[in-house]
């Protein structure tokens, strides 16, 4: 089933603009390319109507905030919503400061978008409306464990019905929910957080996944998570003793690029609850 996603956004090359984080925007770029897309990065006011009209959905990720973005970010939103497109919110960093909470419950209530993805503090921060995280990482006290996991589970299907969206909360233990069913996944590697910017990357591959497979936009995200956290799997098994971090981000991208619906499907670690 998640191959299948793989497969068809292989086949289908959908172009995804991004307003992204700067500090990872190549790396996004990158990851992009590797799932089969196309990417664009336009974040002026001037242009990001014109820009997502051409284009078949949109990552709004809110890692480095400027006040001249977050109004091209509302405009390019609602834009993509018009046109019925794809639209996943990235609350980088939500609950860090008034800046980010207040911008990325702005998204939430007028554009709406189709999937939300980040860490736990940060989704829980739009949950409620305020919230604590350290830096753009999750708090250690705050994250997905087996002992909590049930509970988890039951905020993640809370809040997908209540925005009616796509939840996705990813850390050691991910977790995806349509408000209906919750699926928990276990690929990924502890090492993947010592890379800046894999969470962005997964946003824009997310985004790349849903806009191929819109009719099953739950699946599409499950597929997406699943392939990040074999890709990190397959990239460190691939590591020597004098790789880093930089080596094991490149490593990470190229396992996208040589990954197929068969390749996932045998490598997926996930249930249904």
């Amino acid at each position: 089933m998640l191959g299948k996603t793989f497969d068809n956004l292989r086949e289908k090359t959908p172009l995804v603009h991004n307003i992204t984080n700067y500090v990872t925007v190549n790396d996004v770029a990158n990851m992009v390319l590797a799932c089969g897309a196309s990417p664009i990065m336009a974040d002026d006011l001037e242009e990001v109507e014109e820009i997502t009209a051409i284009c078949d959905g949109l990552c709004i990720n809110i890692g480095t905030l400027n006040k001249r973005t977050i109004d091209a970010m509302i405009v390019a939103g609602k834009k993509s919503k018009e046109l019925g497109h794809i639209v996943l919110l990235d609350p980088v960093g939500a609950g860090a400061s008034r800046l980010r909470t207040s911008t990325a419950i702005r998204i939430l209530d007028e554009v709406k978008p189709d999937i939300i993805r980040g860490n736990i503090s940060e989704i829980k921060t739009l949950a409620i409306g305020s919230g604590n995280t350290k830096g753009v990482d999750a708090d250690v006290a705050d994250s997905v464990t087996e002992d909590n996991l049930d509970e988890m589970i039951a905020f993640a299907k809370e809040f997908a019905t209540r925005i009616g969206a796509i939840v996705a909360i990813t850390g050691a233990i991910d977790l995806v929910s349509d408000g209906r069913q919750c699926c928990i996944i276990k690929n990924g590697t502890k090492e993947m957080g010592k890379v800046t910017g894999t969470g962005c990357q997964l946003s824009a591959l997310t985004t790349a996944f849903a806009i191929a497979n819109r009719d099953d936009k739950f699946h599409s995200t499950v597929a997406a998570v699943c392939s990040m956290g074999l890709a990190g799997e397959i990239a460190l098994s691939l590591q020597q003793d004098t790789d880093g971090n930089s080596t094991y981000r490149n490593r990470i991208i190229d396992a996208i690029y040589n990954m197929n619906g068969n390749i996932l499907d045998k490598g997926a670690k996930y249930e249904f609850r």
